[in-house]
């Protein structure tokens, strides 16, 4: 008779709805799809539509992955927060249907904490953690009972960021790997504004630069036959006896625009955007191993899949002589493995909720990472 002690995890915070399945800390399936849109970023409601029209197929496909029947499984975990609403709505509904139809205990994860806790899988004991998502970017270290927020952004998480700066370029969502593989296209560094306070970063004021120099560029295209009309005449136009729109402090301008503008390309904003960023974010976890002690780093989220902030905060950590983990990039992304995983390891600890309590449960889109006692600890 096959051993019952299966973990199930969902994950439903945001674009992806993943399903995963452990046994004794080891990963049986980890299964996912994401919404995606070709303009524009993600849309709540839309994202929550997709999860409810895949979340079954996804759901048995994980199963058939595991090698498992739905009664094998032992307890349910879920993303209860921090995420979009809708979406969590989704995951949570998904998991109170399935504890009452197969009568198992829910329990209800962080999906912060469990990125962080995934990073066991990679040796890791007592990391402090650059934890870089869409929506957040914290560092974060165990102290006193729970997972400490050391540093974080005042505004922007650097995944949104990322996608946002995809956006003005003309790029859909999600738009990381696109603005990573445009950034290896230059090696030309443009000025932007560094905003580092204390521990933690602010990244609108770079946006709001790399806006205004899409802008320009924009502006020097659409100008761009009028602009080399008037280049290739070095002006004498302004004196001919043709009329003219174009006054001559309109040339200096558009002259002016013009030679700034063929001074940076997108790719150079890209390469730039990545240079600042990343160094901003490997001082303030040099800053967080400073200040705690710790001699371990450990990268989670999404945006740590990128080959630039990687090798940034490999050599901060040489440097300093401190051990550097990242779990594989399917576990970096969101993912329903890292629920079970830490599922799992809270179900050991008694912590769960019965089928017959499942009022009881609800969402938490605005949980913090330091909210949650860690009990399991």
């Amino acid at each position: 008779m096959k051993d019952k002690k299966y973990i199930l995890g969902i994950e439903s915070t945001a674009h992806t709805f993943g399903v995963g399945i452990v046994k004794n800390g080891k990963i049986l399936a980890n299964t996912k799809e994401s919404y995606t849109t070709n303009h524009g970023g993600i849309v709540p409601l839309e994202a929550a539509k997709y999860h409810r029209e895949n979340k079954d197929k996804i759901y048995f496909r994980a199963l058939k992955e595991a090698g498992i029947e739905e009664r094998d499984i032992n307890a349910i975990a879920f993303s209860q927060g921090p995420g979009l609403a809708p979406c969590l709505l989704e995951g949570m509904n998904f998991v109170k249907s399935l504890a009452v139809k197969l009568k198992k205990p829910v329990i209800p994860v962080n999906h912060c904490i469990a990125h962080l806790e995934i990073g066991k899988i990679t040796g890791s004991k007592d990391p402090v953690m650059l934890y870089v998502s869409g929506a957040n970017t914290q560092v974060i270290a165990y102290a006193s009972g729970k997972y400490r927020i050391f540093g974080e952004t005042l505004d922007i998480g650097v995944g949104n960021f990322i996608d946002s700066f995809a956006r003005l370029t003309g790029i859909g969502f999600p738009g990381g790997a696109k603005i990573e593989e445009l950034a290896k296209k230059s090696k030309n560094y443009i000025e932007l504004p560094y905003t580092v306070k204390g521990m933690d970063i602010a990244l609108s004021g770079v946006l709001t630069n790399l806006k205004q120099k899409i802008e320009k560029m924009k502006l020097s295209n659409s100008h761009s036959q009028i602009d080399k009309k008037l280049l290739r005449k070095k002006g004498k136009l302004l004196i001919s006896k043709q009329k003219t729109d174009f006054p001559l402090t309109n040339f200096k301008k558009l002259s002016s625009e013009r030679s700034e503008r063929d001074n940076y390309t997108l790719a150079d904003l890209a390469f730039s955007m990545q240079e600042i960023v990343f160094a901003m974010l490997t001082e303030i976890a040099e800053r967080a191993l400073a200040h705690t002690g710790k001699n371990e780093l450990l990268l989670g989220g999404g945006v740590a899949c990128n080959s630039r902030l990687q090798e940034m905060c490999k050599i901060m950590c040489k440097e300093r002589g401190c051990k550097y983990f990242i779990p594989p990039n399917n576990l970096l992304t969101d993912n329903g493995t890292m629920i079970a995983f830490l599922g799992e390891i809270m179900f050991k600890k008694g912590i769960k909720i019965s089928h017959t309590q499942l009022d009881k449960l609800d969402i938490k889109p605005r949980q913090r990472t330091d909210d949650v006692d860690v009990k399991w600890r």
